[in-house]
């Protein structure tokens, strides 16, 4: 799956005037298709596209696209375009907050607290405020209105939302901002969206803490394995491969009970090329997402070895979220080989669907600087080594007849295992069986 702003909106962008005509920016987006299916992904995820104030995440309109983004018919198109070439389309559901825009805080706004729309949100009437009371928003961004999840009309509302665009075609859901939402009101919702839609995937947006139990409670199909990504970015740069490998047992551990979305960047982080010290570990780094269990997704750029770094201040997202370019074609050699790699290792999982829910195996080779581990699926295995040190490192994997599938290795094979010698910060990933 392959993950793309939605039309441009950055941290500091200002809403559409009132009665502005549609820009039909998601159109834009189809001439993008030809070049995410030949990358060899089979999922688009937009960013927001609900009509809002500013970037995005402040909605006024749920049932409404943003008239920056195009019209229902634009976004009706992209589902269909993608649909055509195989491919699967999740959206963002902002469902935790809404804008100050939105129809129902305004009424709040205008009547008081004491108007009847306020039951959506949790008004204390005598907490001081800007407004004259007080509300909770979300993490201290008073112009995000945290809805009352305890209310049923809340859920009826996202209900609605969920199924309304399902019906026209969307396959899946990122719920944004999912571990601040109780799991018992996605345990109350989904399935009543699943009624109608039982093949919608959903992924809920969670930072930390225990990701199978949030599973397990809220009922969702995976959420976002952030304690993973962290792992392997950290690890290549302190040159500490023991914490990859802790973070490969815990992240076997949960494949036993749900499929994580695996990620090395997206629209919250700063990017991969920018947070690596050592530009040779970026191909390690796409080995990982590529090789290991879960559900892999793509940052749009990422795949060219676009830089920026995301910064705690206001539009600090905006050097991690530009806008598209004009054109699919690589920016310049480096980005041609990273996009080849990109296809390579994507080829690789697409030739080896089995990895999707592999077991990770005790590491067979572990220091600072050498990993080398096994996932395996009946009597299929599929092998990483990693070497981030300054010296070539040679490695015995209890594997026969195996082969390099990409990377760079040499193979000495000794009945029922291989001699596997690897360059300097480099990686190798050798497979047999299907």
């Amino acid at each position: 799956m392959a993950g793309v702003p939605a039309g441009g909106h950055g941290g500091g962008a200002g809403g559409a005037a009132p009665g502005a005509a549609a820009r039909p920016r998601l159109t834009q987006l189809q001439a993008w298709l030809p070049h995410l299916v030949g990358l060899g992904c089979n999922g688009l995820a937009l960013g927001p596209v609900f009509e809002s104030s500013t970037h995005g995440y402040d909605t006024v309109d749920h049932l409404c696209v943003d008239r920056r983004l195009g019209t229902e018919q634009d976004l009706q198109d992209l589902i269909d375009a993608c649909h055509a070439r195989g491919v699967r389309v999740l959206l963002d559901g902002v469902f935790n907050h809404v804008g100050r825009d939105f129809p129902r805080f305004r009424k709040v706004l205008e009547q008081g607290p004491g108007a009847p729309a306020a039951s959506w949100f949790d008004i204390d009437a005598s907490r001081p405020g800007p407004d004259g009371f007080g509300y909770r928003d979300f993490e201290g961004h008073s112009a995000l209105v945290a809805l009352d999840h305890g209310n049923p009309e809340v859920a009826d509302h996202v209900v609605r939302v969920m199924t309304y665009w399902c019906d026209r075609g969307v396959d899946a859901w990122r719920l944004d901002a999912a571990y601040a939402v109780p799991p018992a009101f996605w345990r109350d919702v989904l399935p009543r969206v699943q009624d109608r839609h039982p093949d919608v995937w959903i992924v809920g947006e969670v930072l930390h803490g225990d990701y199978a139990r949030y599973v397990a409670d809220s009922g969702v199909d995976s959420v976002t394995q952030y304690e993973l990504w962290k792992a392997v970015w950290s690890s290549l740069n302190d040159r500490n491969l023991f914490e990859l490998a802790h973070a490969l047992r815990r992240h076997g551990e949960m494949v036993r009970a749900f499929l994580p979305q695996t990620f090395v960047g997206n629209h919250d982080v700063t990017r991969l090329a920018s947070r690596l010290d050592d530009g040779r570990h970026l191909p390690l780094a796409l080995a990982l997402l590529f090789a290991l269990p879960g559900i892999p997704t793509v940052y749009y750029g990422d795949e060219f070895g676009l830089r920026g770094v995301k910064e705690d201040r206001a539009g600090g997202d905006d050097a991690v979220r530009p806008r598209l370019p004009e054109s699919a074609e690589p920016p310049g050699p480096e980005a041609v080989a990273i996009a080849d790699l990109h296809r390579l290792l994507i080829g690789v999982r697409r030739r080896h669907p089995w990895v999707a829910d592999a077991a990770i195996e005790e590491p067979d080779v572990l220091s600072n600087d050498v990993l080398a581990v096994r996932l395996t699926s009946g009597g299929n295995t599929l092998a990483v080594v990693l070497n981030v040190g300054d010296a070539p490192a040679e490695v015995c994997l209890p594997l026969s007849e195996g082969s390099v599938l990409a990377g760079q290795a040499e193979l000495a094979g000794h009945g029922d295992s291989t001699a596997v010698l690897v360059p300097p910060h480099a990686f190798a990933l050798l497979g047999r069986g299907g």
